[in-house]
């Protein structure tokens, strides 16, 4: 599908946060992917990455994940400041501020003229992390999540026992977690982790281990896996496609 873009500025309890929405050029309404960025906010691949999944029939929103913490429009670079200044900004942000800006884009978006009022939630490296949050809210009815940070490391702030991984159970949604068995950030044992938790609360969910590295979905850089990436696409959109329009 042909599609359009526009930033819309929303308030949030922590300031104002601006969002890109991406979306079918076409009348009618359609459902909503909260798409969350990694550290960097929304740079060209990630730009590239929501405008592929609004073309296949979704409305896909991008919002400035640090929005409290930087100027409007903000957009890190993928080197060793832009990686200093995002995880600064990762520990620093508690996910409790997180979870109001989810509500928030919930709220703004769910009246839109082009929007059904079925949400979901996708992301990549923290963004992960964040898809994988979101679910906690019962709007969510699907996530995708892509190699999630922080979740078994409990290393984002938060109050104590609001930690995602222990709030696990809360997950209402259909989940499904994508991860790269060479990715440092999140080990073998993490992983188990997540997934004895997973299977524990009797969760919804797929998961599917690839033999890649972390970020092998972004379009830049040697990490770049262009065939795993467009397999993950692939089951993104059958997810989203199978839950957000029932």
């Amino acid at each position: 599908m042909i599609i359009q873009k526009h930033d819309q500025d929303i308030t949030t309890p922590t300031g104002t946060m601006r969002c890109t929405v991406y979306h079918p050029n076409a009348e009618g309404r359609f459902p909503c992917i909260i798409f969350y960025s990694e550290i960097f906010q929304q740079t060209a691949p990630i730009a590239r990455s929501a405008a592929l999944m609004a073309g296949h029939g979704f409305v896909v929103i991008v919002p400035e994940v640090f929005h409290e913490l930087n100027p409007i429009g903000t957009v890190l670079s993928y080197d060793d400041a832009g990686k200093d200044k995002g995880n600064t900004d990762k520990f620093t942000k508690p996910l409790e501020d997180h979870d109001t800006d989810t509500v928030a884009m919930i709220s703004a978006f769910e009246n839109a003229e082009y929007c059904n009022g079925q949400f979901g939630s996708m992301g990549v490296c923290l963004g992960g992390h964040l898809a994988y949050r979101a679910a906690l809210n019962p709007r969510i009815q699907a996530a995708f999540c892509l190699y999630a940070t922080d979740i078994h490391s409990n290393t984002i702030p938060c109050k104590e026992g609001n930690d995602s991984f222990t709030r696990t159970a809360e997950i209402q949604g259909e989940i499904t977690m994508v991860w790269g068995k060479q990715d440092p950030h999140v080990p073998t044992e993490g992983r188990q982790k997540i997934y004895q938790q997973l299977m524990d609360t009797e969760r919804l969910f797929t998961w599917h281990e690839f033999n890649g590295q972390h970020a092998f979905m972004r379009d830049e850089g040697d990490r770049y896996d262009p065939a795993l990436a467009l397999e993950c696409y692939t089951k993104a959109i059958a997810l989203f496609q199978r839950t957000l329009n029932r």
